[in-house]
């Protein structure tokens, strides 16, 4: 197995989306945390997000609109704005496919505690399909209906009711390198096309589907225009670029004030109950990340704890040999959804690995089946027929 280089202070990976390491072997992102815990002026950051909010309060049917997935960090930027600020909100979903029981149950608790009116839109799944095998083919990553809808969809939703002013959760820079905390981060068209579409547009994907989709299937992928976001004076920002983020305390407070409960995911330690517990396919995620990268989400917590003074560093490296790597039950419900043998997968993912990793995939284990497992979504199997239209075309451009 192929040692990576690591961060000298965390663990992140050579192999992690955008880092660098400087002399002495740091990556950016512990470089950008630590900007963010000694250089800025978060008093000031609060006047700033409590002028930008005043300047639009009570002039719209809604405040303001919070895209929401019912996970922590959505959770918590509802939270925060409705209980500091008393703000009418409204709540927005794009529902990718994959919702789980207990978030469902968490997004019911958490609305009616908190009193909100809830907008929620689910996708033609028979597109979706087609959509998750496309951006697994060219990309190694299946969420791309995931990744654009869940931030496009909602700017629809902002020029449809007329309401100008958008809050995400923590900016880019708390976990990647695409910008830093001393930039300014906008939730914009420009960052949408930096690295939330993958480097392919609804016209790229209309296209690459050969118009076997009705081009207005596309359209909740796809940015507004600049121009009709511009007359409608709108701002798309980051609750993380006005407050620091802490999403251990954060989730703690949701669990506490509102009764939101955490969930085991696959191969993640289940102190971490907190994280991704919206979608029954991230085990497969993460294990696609483990194939393309070398590194999976125990890194990513392992790290952000070590960042955070809570966790040693050579606990962090037992944590990840305990948990990472291995092959998740949901991997059988994936292939069933996008039409592919367990080798297809194996040689799709493979060939989008990050140098200078390679995986043995013969090496792999498998992990347990998490409680709700039998209640995951199994319905809609994609039709072998169609899966090897795309996978041929796919072979045939390599």
């Amino acid at each position: 197995m192929i040692e990576l280089k690591r961060c000298t202070k965390c663990l992140t990976p050579e192999t992690h989306e955008s880092i660098t390491f400087d002399e002495q072997g740091v990556c950016s992102v512990c470089r950008q945390v630590e900007f963010k815990d000694g250089k800025i002026d978060w008093k000031k950051k609060k006047e700033e997000l409590t002028e930008l909010i005043e300047s639009y309060r009570g002039k719209y049917d809604y405040d303001c609109i919070v895209p929401f997935s019912g996970g922590k960090d959505s959770t918590w930027t509802l939270y925060y704005l409705m209980k500091e600020y008393k703000i009418k909100p409204l709540v927005v979903r794009f529902d990718h496919g994959f919702l789980r029981p207990n978030l469902n149950e968490n997004t019911i608790r958490v609305l009616r505690n908190l009193g909100a009116d809830f907008h929620t839109f689910t996708p033609n799944w028979k597109v979706v399909q087609k959509l998750m095998l496309q951006s697994f083919l060219e990309k190694g990553d299946f969420c791309w209906h995931c990744h654009t809808g869940i931030f496009s969809y909602p700017m629809w939703v902002a020029l449809k009711y007329n309401v100008p002013l958008i809050f995400w959760g923590e900016p880019s820079s708390e976990y990647t390198s695409y910008y830093s905390y001393d930039q300014p981060e906008e939730v914009d068209e420009k960052r949408f096309n930096r690295f939330i579409n993958l480097g392919i547009t609804a016209v790229d994907m209309a296209i690459r589907l050969g118009g076997n989709v009705d081009e207005r299937d596309f359209k909740p992928y796809t940015y507004p225009p600049l121009k009709e976001l511009r007359k409608l004076n709108y701002r798309s920002v980051c609750l993380g670029s006005y407050i620091p983020w802490d999403v251990k305390m954060q989730s703690k407070v949701i669990s506490d004030e509102l009764g939101w409960q955490g969930d085991l995911v696959e191969n993640v330690p289940e102190q971490y109950n907190y994280e991704k517990i919206e979608c029954h396919m991230q085990g497969v995620r993460d294990y696609i990340k483990y194939i393309k990268r070398g590194y999976t989400r125990p890194t990513h917590l392992a790290s952000i704890d070590i960042r955070h003074g809570r966790l040693e560093r050579e606990e962090g490296l037992d944590m990840i040999s305990k948990y990472e790597g291995k092959k998740p039950p949901s991997l059988e419900i994936f292939l069933e959804m996008v039409g592919l043998t367990e080798a297809e997968f194996f040689e799709i993912a493979s060939s989008h690995s990050v140098s200078p990793w390679k995986l043995n995939v013969f090496e792999q284990e498998s992990g347990q089946k998490l409680p709700d497992f039998d209640a995951w979504t199994r319905e809609g199997k994609m039709k072998r027929e169609d899966a090897e239209l795309q996978l041929n075309k796919w072979k045939k451009s390599q």
